[in-house]
């Protein structure tokens, strides 16, 4: 199986910033791959499958982060969780339904 590495440059655009829901989707989805995931804000690297070495990122809307994958589906890994990072926009943006 061949080593992979890959790298996707992420912006978190949503208002509330990675907070612990979009945090424990990205760590669920990560922990699906085989690679290693890590990722950086500036000088600060931490896991990527660990839902508390997210929220250590404090990762605010307009906050660069890089997701750095190595394994065999580095590429795949990294992907899917740049797409993901995508869809917290539309989600933390949908209104709250009201309830009766």
């Amino acid at each position: 199986m061949t080593h992979q590495h890959a790298t996707r440059r992420i912006v978190i655009k949503n208002q509330q910033g990675l907070h612990a829901r979009p945090a424990d989707a990205f760590v669920k989805l990560a922990n699906q791959f085989q690679s290693n995931i890590e990722i950086e804000r500036d000088t600060l690297r931490v896991s990527g499958k660990s839902i508390l070495d997210l929220l250590t990122l404090v990762a605010e809307q307009g906050v660069q982060l890089t997701i750095i994958a190595d394994g065999p589906d580095a590429e795949a890994a990294a992907d899917a969780l740049a797409a993901l990072v995508e869809t917290f926009v539309e989600e933390d943006d949908q209104p709250d339904t009201p309830t009766d």
